[in-house]
């Protein structure tokens, strides 16, 4: 309890940055489908979130650096909720996308605040707990963020105000506390590619898996619309597929520590491209034992794609050593957001010119790739020591300081 009462106001600001923007990256795909917005100008919206995302990880840590953590994340939350707030002013869609890089620049910054902070308030002995903890947190958001979308009316003044408070409040508990300040961040070694020399595989994979989530997530909805949902029940199309996403955390951890992790993301790939290939079929009448397919294929597709990047992570951790863990951490982000802000604007283009449902032939078509250089990878170089798996949320490329002992931590190359 004394744990959870320390850490409080971090857990708290977790909680409300992944609600406000989490719950805005699916309602604007909505907004944008009432106001007429094209499926290409919808997939544009995420892009400019993604391309905001990756810049906020990169120059985040210096803003940090130049105002410190409290002050920083005020900047970082106010430009958030201006972003979210200047939507209804110009209903525009290239408008929307430069706030929308705004948007994803300040979330950027704020979990890196967040989980700069958070290292250094953590101990060896309590690391796992804490870590557990923040896990349940941020994926906790996700589900209430995705709910949120049910109470919310597209493209509404109203409903962007009510995202801007929720956005708003995650500066309060950081602002109030008395907790010291931490020391600020260390320097990275900003080497995008490096995941990519140290594992082929790894790098792909989380291309491919910034590939699946960002569409499903941001252009999901247009799916949704057109299999006949409303917006409750594409609020619960989205849920249950992060829902999907948490149950399928435990086992393949089980199974990423027992065998091989490239037959571990072989077999999930295999699932995940069997099912795009099924959401590719109409699905709006049917249903299983009473609840409607499209419903259990969201779970199963959270399901199937949720782990690939934690898969990866530890994966391409079995190769470096400790003191580089941090530069594999900002590469890997690097390389999940490069995935993430193209695929959106290709699903666009491809929902434009051939429907929906079509969206996941190039998720398929990612998943069918990622098996063939498994396959390939597995014959041409054998993995000698392994790491244990870990969740690792996508969220900044400070992430892999909260994982590492303490102890073992060296100077950064």
């Amino acid at each position: 309890m004394r744990l959870l009462i320390s850490l409080s106001a971090l857990l708290i600001s977790t909680l409300f940055v992944q609600m406000g923007i989490g719950a805005l990256r699916p309602f604007d795909a909505i907004s944008g489908q009432a106001l007429g917005f094209s499926p290409v100008e919808i997939g544009l919206l995420a892009s400019g979130h993604f391309a905001g995302f990756l810049l906020g990880c990169i120059f985040g840590p210096h803003l940090v650096r130049r105002a410190g953590h409290s002050r920083a994340f005020a900047v970082m939350a106010g430009a958030a909720v201006i972003s979210i707030i200047a939507h209804p002013l110009i209903p525009d869609a290239m408008f929307w996308t430069a706030i929308r890089v705004l948007s994803g620049f300040s979330v950027a910054g704020c979990y890196t605040l967040i989980e700069s902070w958070l290292q250094a308030k953590i101990t060896n002995d309590i690391r796992g707990r804490v870590f557990s903890i923040y896990r349940l947190v941020d994926m906790s958001g996700q589900i209430m963020a995705n709910a949120i979308i049910a109470t919310l009316t597209p493209a509404s003044y109203v409903s962007y105000n009510l995202i801007a408070i929720i956005m708003c409040l995650a500066i309060l508990p950081l602002a109030l506390t008395q907790s010291k300040e931490p020391e600020l961040p260390e320097r990275v070694s900003y080497q995008p590619f490096f995941a990519i020399r140290i594992s082929p595989l790894a790098g792909l994979g989380v291309v491919v898996a910034g590939l699946s989530t960002a569409t499903f997530g941001s252009v999901g909805p247009i799916y949704a619309i057109a299999v006949g949902l409303d917006l409750s029940q594409i609020a619960l199309f989205l849920v249950v597929s992060t829902i999907g996403g948490m149950a399928s955390q435990l086992p393949a951890g089980i199974l990423a520590d027992k065998i091989s992790r490239r037959t571990v993301l072989l077999v999930f790939s295999i699932m995940a491209s069997a099912l795009c290939l099924l959401m590719m079929l109409p699905v709006a009448d049917i249903s299983i034992g009473g609840v409607p397919l499209v419903y259990v294929m969201s779970f199963l597709f959270g399901f199937t794609t949720f782990p690939i990047y934690s898969i990866c992570a530890a994966h391409a951790s079995d190769f470096v050593n400790q003191d580089r863990m941090i530069t594999l951490s900002a590469s890997l982000i690097f390389l999940y957001a490069s995935g993430a802000i193209v695929s959106p604007l290709f699903a666009g283009m491809i929902i434009e010119r051939y429907g929906a449902s079509m969206m996941f032939s190039m998720i398929a078509a990612a998943h069918i790739l990622l098996m063939i250089f498994t396959i390939y990878r597995n014959f041409i170089r054998p993995v000698e020591q392994r790491r244990r798996y870990a969740y690792v949320p996508r969220t900044s490329m400070f992430i892999a300081s909260i994982l590492r002992p303490k102890r073992e931590r060296g100077p950064t190359r």
